[in-house]
């Protein structure tokens, strides 16, 4: 029986102590923004709200790629009023086109990768469209947005590193050691003559290729982090050799192979599980593995494409929306959409996604009112901002670490917006009529997007499950590619496989069992044309 944790008011401790960095990194914020009297303390705030992770590896890996992303974002910004500084409506057509493309790379990449592309698209909204009709302040504008994510990140990172926040590695250890245990009692099986379970095997495939973002995020924990990663790489890789071999192992007694293949099969098998051993040893001690492979991940280039041009045709509706309402300070409202858009790419149901924020938004307008003219009620004293924000940090950090992905997702639209509508500064504004558009603008971005996306849908997952399905025969009848390690191929073919589950594809049997039949004959082909690693060409 696994060891419950330790609970204050049923919440573990681990959540309250990451809740409390969250506060204290948010306050530390403020206070060097105010103290150097940058242009926006906001962003500073913000950043730490949505640099909101768990563990020092997963934060630092979150803000290098948004330090990344902001640079690439602000140059977009430069470019595009650059070249259409006369023309407001070529600067909307270009921003959707940029936005379009962002979405794009976002769907080619995973994790925070994934995050950083969709930043550079909404970090045009909060830039360049913000400055529209003063294309002059674009660099300024982006020059005081990177100041203040600078302080935002190295508040967070001082605060994680004081606080002693959980390293991701022992974590990690933690979970592919439970998985080996799992592919070890499957590979047993199989060793044994007993019939695999085309259940238990897919779903090992889908725990292991899940874990490629977090795995990222090793590198950045400790000196020894870069050895980490690609032990943890090298085990998830591992991992899934030994499943695909086990397998083959089944299959082939299933259709009465030769005694001298089956000997082979078994031999490879015992192979595989003393490499997998062996990394894992690596993992545990922070060394570099003996083997070093890419677990690179399957792109789909068709499924991003489609997805690059809803997310431009979503944009371009609402920009029409609101030049035909002629409302004032339009950008502002334009510049959530594109926030909503970019965040939403980055989940498997962007529209779902949508709803969530036009949910959560009215809540965090109420918190924040009830903040900003009730709790604070014209306060300009730091200490007490300090406090008052303290219970609506808190809370909302302690909603993320919910298991309830409901409870979750409102905890991170909440964290940010809340930030967002109060605009933090120095000397606070207590402006109802500011606040009350802020307000509306903000909640008529999420109620827009919606329309738009229900006139538009994002891509359906049958459209994604049968486009991956016929790009998995696809590859069948092309060559194999050379100078790709036999491991790496089987890993990405794998990842297409978790892409294809994300899509709904384990409701999906016929398609599934396709699909598992496209990877079984994908690794036979590169076995028979004596695709190899490099450790075994040598």
């Amino acid at each position: 029986m696994a060891e419950q944790p330790f609970t204050v008011a049923k919440v573990p401790v681990s959540s309250w102590s990451f809740a409390i960095r969250v506060w204290l990194a948010t306050i530390l914020a403020l206070f060097v923004s105010f103290w150097l009297q940058l242009e926006s303390p906001t962003t500073a705030a913000l950043t730490v709200a949505v640099l909101a992770e768990p563990t020092r590896g997963q934060a630092l890996d979150k803000a290098g790629f948004r330090l990344l992303a902001t640079v690439v974002g602000v140059t977009a910004s430069i470019v595009i009023t650059g070249l259409f500084s006369q023309t407001r409506d070529l600067i909307l057509i270009a921003f959707a086109v940029w936005l379009g493309i962002c979405v794009f790379a976002s769907k080619l990449l995973d994790g925070y990768r994934a995050y950083a592309a969709v930043l550079s698209g909404y970090t045009v909204g909060f830039i360049a469209t913000q400055q529209i009709d003063n294309p002059q302040h674009v660099f300024e504008s982006g020059m005081a947005r990177g100041a203040a994510i600078a302080v935002g990140i190295l508040s967070i990172a001082l605060v994680n590193t004081l606080m002693f926040a959980p390293d991701r590695r022992s974590q990690l250890v933690a979970q592919l050691t439970a998985i080996r245990r799992r592919v070890r009692k499957y590979a047993d099986a199989a060793f044994r003559g007993k019939a695999g379970d085309s259940t238990t095997f897919v779903a090992l495939l889908r725990d292991v290729v899940t874990l490629r973002p977090e795995i990222a995020s090793v590198a950045l924990e400790s000196s020894g982090g870069c050895a980490g990663s690609a032990a943890a790489r090298s085990v998830a890789v591992d991992l899934v050799a030994e499943l695909q071999v086990a397998r083959a192992l089944n299959d082939g007694r299933a259709h009465g192979v030769s005694d001298e293949s089956e000997a082979r099969a078994g031999s490879e098998l015992l192979r595989r599980d003393e490499e997998l051993r062996q990394d894992l040893l690596a993992l545990r001690s922070a060394r570099w593995p003996s083997r070093l492979w890419r677990a690179p991940l399957y792109r789909s280039y068709r499924i991003a494409a489609e997805s690059g041009v809803r997310a431009s045709l979503w944009l371009a509706i609402a920009s029409i929306c609101y030049v035909w309402a002629g409302w004032p300070a339009t950008s502002v409202s334009l510049s959530f959409v594109t926030l909503i858009t970019g965040l939403g790419a980055t989940t498997p149901n962007p529209r779902a996604f949508t709803a969530i924020a036009l949910v959560g938004t009215p809540i965090a307008v109420v918190l924040t009112g009830v903040l900003e003219f009730v709790v604070l009620n014209g306060a300009d004293a730091f200490p007490l901002l300090a406090i008052a924000l303290a219970p609506f940090t808190i809370g909302a950090a302690l909603l993320m670490t919910s298991k309830n992905l409901l409870w979750s997702s409102l905890g991170r639209v909440n964290l940010p917006y809340i930030m967002l509508i109060l605009g933090p500064s120095n000397p606070q504004a207590y402006n109802p009529q500011a606040f009350l558009f802020t307000s509306l603008y903000i909640i008529a971005a999420a109620a827009l997007l919606l329309a738009a996306q229900t006139l538009i849908p994002p891509l359906s997952d049958d459209k994604r499950r049968m486009w991956l399905l016929a790009e998995a025969r696809s590859e069948l009848q092309k060559p194999i590619r050379r100078g790709e390690a036999r491991e790496d191929a089987t890993f990405r073919d794998a990842s297409r496989i978790g892409q294809f589950l994300a899509a709904g594809g384990a409701q999906d049997s016929g398609a599934l069992a396709e699909m598992l039949s496209c990877f079984d004959r994908s690794a036979m082909l590169r076995q028979g044309h004596g695709v190899a690693s490099p450790q075994e060409a040598n």
